[in-house]
């Protein structure tokens, strides 16, 4: 559901109200290290740990597929492509020219599928739920970025979604003039001019409107929203640490730990 007042979608769970942040600092906590290595039990008792952080991260059961929908094709793709020209060891089943699957290239693909759906779904149902305005909030309050560009960043964001509905007027106003008939890439690069000017046109008023209200002052600036960081967002953090921290230790125990770069890949 969207609030009216602050065009924010309200989200049910214990994750979703916790600042943008934590989210985006738990998502790089989960994936970094987890990049180091390509072995099959780390990325399973990551995803397998990452459970309850996706079921508590708000997203309806719809909402979670559809976003996630890419993930779940890429990873059995990878693995597919892992398992046929991946590197050889081990017995071999089938060999054809440069396809050749075996024992090393079918562990190699299983855990190259695993690994994206543990690095990927964090990553992905964190983000959604980041307001970009708590985000520039955040960045700018308590990383202490710079306030014009990340205002400035925020409010090009906003404006990306006025591109769609501008393509899909300016695709009718021609249909309307009777100049919707001429070639397809010809009618695209017409429209695609006339989109540019109008974002300029928008963006010059957007900068007056801005300039207008203060913007870019000399003065220290307030800010409508306080960025504010509770113990729930620590506890996030601090969760999103024992993910990796539990599946390397887990993988390094049964000897699975596979470095990237060590060669042993």
């Amino acid at each position: 559901m969207i609030d009216p007042l602050t065009a924010r979608i309200e989200r049910r769970g214990p994750i979703a109200p916790r600042s943008a942040l934590a989210k985006l600092a738990a998502a790089l906590l989960i994936a970094v290290p987890l990049i180091a290595s390509i072995d099959v039990v780390s990325a399973s008792v990551a995803l397998v740990l990452e459970i309850p952080l996706l079921l508590n991260a708000g997203l309806r059961a719809r909402e979670f597929w559809t976003r996630t929908a890419v993930l779940w094709i890429a990873a059995p793709l990878s693995a597919v492509t892992i398992a046929l020209y991946g590197s050889p060891g081990g017995a071999v089943y089938f060999e054809w020219m440069l396809i050749r699957v075996s024992d090393g290239s079918l562990a190699l693909a299983a855990a190259t599928a695993v690994r994206v759906l543990a690095i990927g779904l964090p990553s992905v149902v964190l983000f959604i739920t980041v307001d970009p305005t708590d985000l520039a909030d955040d960045l700018a309050q308590r990383l202490r970025l710079p306030a014009r560009f990340v205002i400035g960043a925020l409010a090009g964001m906003r404006m990306l979604g006025l591109l769609a509905d501008d393509w899909r007027a300016l695709a009718l106003a021609r249909r309307a003039r009777g100049v919707a008939d001429q070639g397809r890439i010809r009618r695209a690069l017409g429209m695609a001019f006339a989109l540019f000017v109008l974002a300029i046109r928008r963006g010059s008023s957007l900068a007056t409107a801005m300039e207008a209200r203060g913007f870019g002052g000399s003065g220290s600036r307030s800010w409508a929203r306080e960025s504010v960081w509770t113990r729930h967002d620590t506890t996030l953090v601090l969760l999103a640490c024992v993910i990796p921290v539990v599946a390397i230790w887990t993988a390094v125990a049964t000897g699975a730990w596979n470095f990237v770069l060590g060669g042993n890949g």
